[in-house]
């Protein structure tokens, strides 16, 4: 017995001697290792506003998948002048019959750039904030609220938000929890385009490129029936190793061929693809507005041919993969010709069998009218008999094959 003891007794210092610990002591935190940061949310800057020097204005968001922490972009883009942001904060919204500007207790959080509750976005950049510690569902609402002391125009901005977001003047808001001040409603994004969160559920983000088409010209204001909202309430019932951001970066009136409607789809790219996190697919849905306006002159089906390789070459040399889409018809919708039609089947005979696309996402298929195949099925059409309504963007977003968005 004696023996066995000094047997175990040995054991045990020889363990020691080897620096050996109980595993509990030295087990590495999993979850922590897995976290990383993707984009939850995104709106591409379309344009430029009046500024709003003494403002505080308060975005309304919609998350994708949750995180831990959260960080804001915010634009200086499009504008002319360095932008100076005086304060910013980010809290849940408390959800009401009606939108509200007031955030839930306890969730408001300043955003701090390199430390400092200030900074100054020069013309023509973005800018990241430092990570901000607040649990962040997926599919819930944030409120950025952004305080912008001067008149530092014009002000970089997304148009048509299709959500309503709110304004107090005359002081700094940012941080009230009550909704009081805000006593003026707008339904355009000011100067934030993105907000990331640090999460394990989720393997990275998919960006839907497009023009009203994704802006969600046609939905239900307040309601994000955009079909890239649709989506990702489709992505969120995956695993989490398949569960992908949804970031949303259309523009109204955008084209893949020149700058006419805001930057083309080629211009922005990188901006608003290739510098988002943890992208692994983008859904290119760009073209039906070139078509409607000739803007491919004499080339035709070529330029979109080339704008097309484009893409995809600058997507895979990021190792990002690219989801094209077919054009949607859209006969009786005022820009209709037969000749412009012709070249829209054109474009999408090209999606179809020979772009350099890792897949293709038959939206044409999916909303087209069996009966007359040039028009939008009439269960879609909100009436232009162009853009789709809550129930074509449902359409769209089961279109997507999920399988097609990791590889």
């Amino acid at each position: 017995m004696l023996k066995a003891v000094r047997v175990i007794v040995a054991l045990l210092l020889l363990l020691l001697l080897l620096g050996t610990a109980p595993a509990h002591a030295v087990a590495p935190d999993r979850r922590v290792e897995k976290e990383k940061w993707t984009g939850t949310w995104a709106a591409a800057a379309s344009g430029t506003a009046l500024p709003l020097p003494g403002a505080s204005i308060r975005n309304v968001v919609h998350t994708s998948v949750g995180g831990t922490a959260a960080r804001v972009r915010l634009s200086n883009r499009l504008g002319i002048r360095p932008l100076h942001l005086g304060s910013v904060t980010v809290a849940l919204q408390e959800h009401g019959y009606f939108p509200r500007p007031d955030a839930v207790p306890g969730t408001m959080r300043r955003v701090l750039f390199d430390g400092r509750p200030t900074a100054v976005v020069p013309p023509g950049r973005e800018i990241v904030s430092d990570p901000v510690r607040l649990d962040v569902p997926g599919d819930s609402d944030l409120l950025v609220t952004v305080y912008t002391p001067l008149a530092d125009g014009p002000a970089t901005y997304h148009r048509i938000a299709k959500q309503t977001n709110f304004l107090a003047h005359g002081a700094d808001h940012t941080a009230d929890v009550g909704g009081a001040a805000y006593t003026s409603t707008i339904r355009s994004w000011y100067y934030v385009t993105g907000v990331d969160v640090r999460t394990a559920r989720a393997a990275g983000s998919v960006v839907a490129l497009g023009d009203s088409l994704t802006d969600g010209v046609g939905t239900t204001p307040d309601s994000n029936s955009r079909w890239p909202d649709r989506l990702a309430d489709r992505i969120a019932a995956l695993p989490p190793r398949h569960r992908l951001g949804v970031l949303n970066a259309g523009i109204s009136g955008n084209r893949i061929l020149n700058d006419r409607s805001g930057p083309s789809a080629l211009e922005r790219f990188d901006a608003d693809v290739l510098r988002r996190s943890g992208v692994r697919t983008v859904i290119v849905l760009e073209g039906i507005n070139d078509v409607m306006t000739d803007a491919a002159g004499d080339d035709g089906v070529k330029a979109f041919e080339k704008a097309y390789r484009t893409l995809a070459k600058k997507a895979h040399a990021k190792g990002i993969r690219v989801v094209g889409a077919t054009l949607t018809p859209y006969r009786g919708h005022l820009a209709y010709t037969p000749r412009r039609e012709a070249l829209r089947r054109q474009v999408n005979r090209f999606i179809r069998q020979e772009a350099p696309f890792d897949a293709v996402v038959d939206f044409d298929a999916a909303v087209r009218d069996p009966e007359r195949p040039d028009r939008i099925r009439s269960a879609f059409d909100p009436g232009d008999h162009l853009h789709f309504n809550d129930a074509g963007m449902k359409a769209l977003a089961r279109a997507v094959d999920l399988g097609q968005l990791t590889g």
